[in-house]
């Protein structure tokens, strides 16, 4: 007897509604025609976001830049339920936001670890809370700990470490959970170039293993356009989509040596001769 059938013979009472899964070719992240307003203290209100619209697909690393306080890291509160836009509307998976989703992983600018804790217990806090018992959640976490090279430094707590150390316990407190959407807010902008070159290629190689949609906010147009599938670009605040690039470069890439590529140089002029304008408004 097919689903149909069965539906139809059974007493409406017990039939419980099913909720289709979605079809790969829905986005991971939709934003259609978002504005987001903030009203101050004094009753002064501020447009941060106006008539905004991007799509994510799945699976893809979309990065987006724009001037200084345009409203990218509100995107990102969007995206993740912690905020909610004045007009429009987010979509994950095909769904409306509504609330925070265990589906999504965040890195911040800042390090984000308990101090208090050691490496491998502040990597292994995520399945611990997510309710994976205990010795499953402590060997994930030493797998991640391994993964991103600091094995040799589970018993150390976040003050023994450098900032790019610190960063990886980030990532690997992140990756551990298998986000379908990862959300980046600036993670890599207070480490030096040389770290900051190893944290990129850390986070492309633990992407592609992951195959999550990204969403990366940053400054650095050259770090958007060496990480991205696509770049969009915002306009000054009240901020709105501007431009979108496609950013057709090879993978896999190599970001000590992407940025040396004719075809890199050229999308790079590109977009900064879009972006300058607005830089120059700001």
């Amino acid at each position: 007897m097919t689903q149909t059938a069965y539906a139809s013979a059974t007493p409406s009472s017990s039939v419980k509604p099913v909720t289709p899964e979605p079809s790969r070719d829905t986005p991971a992240i939709e934003m259609r025609n978002v504005s987001c307003r903030f009203i101050s203290p004094d009753g002064k209100a501020t447009v941060a976001l106006r008539d905004f619209t991007m799509s994510v697909a799945r699976g893809e690393f979309v990065a987006i830049v724009g001037p200084t306080g345009c409203g990218k890291s509100t995107t990102l509160s969007m995206i993740t339920g912690l905020l909610k836009p004045t007009v429009g509307e987010v979509r994950i998976m095909g769904e409306p936001v509504n609330g925070i989703d265990p589906r999504i992983g965040f890195v911040f600018q800042n390090d984000a670890v308990f101090p208090w804790r050691s490496v491998l217990h502040n990597v292994a806090a995520g399945p611990l809370f997510r309710g994976k018992p205990k010795d499953a959640a402590y060997a994930l976490a030493e797998e991640w700990i391994r993964r991103v090279g600091l094995d040799k430094f589970s018993n150390h707590y976040p003050h023994q470490l450098s900032g790019g150390m610190r960063k990886r316990v980030a990532l690997a407190q992140t990756f551990i959970n298998s986000p379908e959407i990862l959300l980046m807010d600036e993670p890599f902008s207070a480490l030096d170039m040389q770290t900051r070159t190893l944290m990129q290629d850390e986070l492309l190689q633990l992407w592609s293993s992951q195959a999550g949609s990204v969403v990366f906010v940053t400054h650095d147009l050259e770090e958007a356009i060496a990480l991205a599938d696509k770049v969009y670009v915002l306009t000054a605040r009240p901020a709105t989509l501007k431009s979108v690039y496609e950013i057709d470069l090879p993978r896999p890439r190599v970001m000590s040596e992407v940025r040396y590529e004719q075809r890199f140089i050229d999308i790079s002029r590109k977009i900064w001769s879009d972006l300058r304008e607005e830089v120059h408004i700001s």
